[in-house]
């Protein structure tokens, strides 16, 4: 296995960490921390909902060298499981359209506020998301 060390002095200019699976705010966090050490940028990964982003955007405020955050509103694999789905106030996560920025989260905890009900609404139907299989037009499987 390559030490994280390695790869970051290998030259990467970004490192992509995934919060929800690379260990959580406090392991990226430390990513982020020799990501910098080594001037490599941060632009954490974040496909899984509010809280997943809520979280990576902490250690982005907290990065200097964050870069940029993915996100992924409205894209058709989390219809039904969007960024709002589940947030007493969805405003939360409105980017500037000017100039793209997010403003800082300023709520206690991770900066929002989960609307229970939904959440428990969506727990009685169960988890039924899956990975999104894509084509090409011929058939032919097209990797994401």
């Amino acid at each position: 296995m390559t030490h994280p060390h390695a790869v970051l002095r290998s030259g990467i200019a970004l490192a992509q960490p995934d919060l929800s699976h690379a260990g959580g705010i406090s392991e990226v966090r430390r990513i982020a921390a020799q990501a910098e050490v080594h001037g490599v940028g941060l632009a954490s990964h974040c496909p899984l909902g509010p809280i997943a982003l809520a979280a990576c955007l902490q250690v982005d405020f907290a990065s200097p060298n964050a870069l940029i955050q993915e996100t992924s509103p409205g894209i058709h694999y989390t219809v039904g499981s969007d960024l709002g789905d589940h947030l007493v106030d969805t405003s939360v996560f409105d980017f500037d359209t000017t100039d793209g920025h997010m403003a800082r989260l300023t709520a206690p905890g991770l900066g929002i506020e989960i609307e229970e009900d939904a959440v428990a609404k969506a727990a009685r139907s169960g988890h039924r998301w899956h990975n999104p299989v894509w084509r090409h037009p011929d058939g032919s499987f097209a990797e994401w």
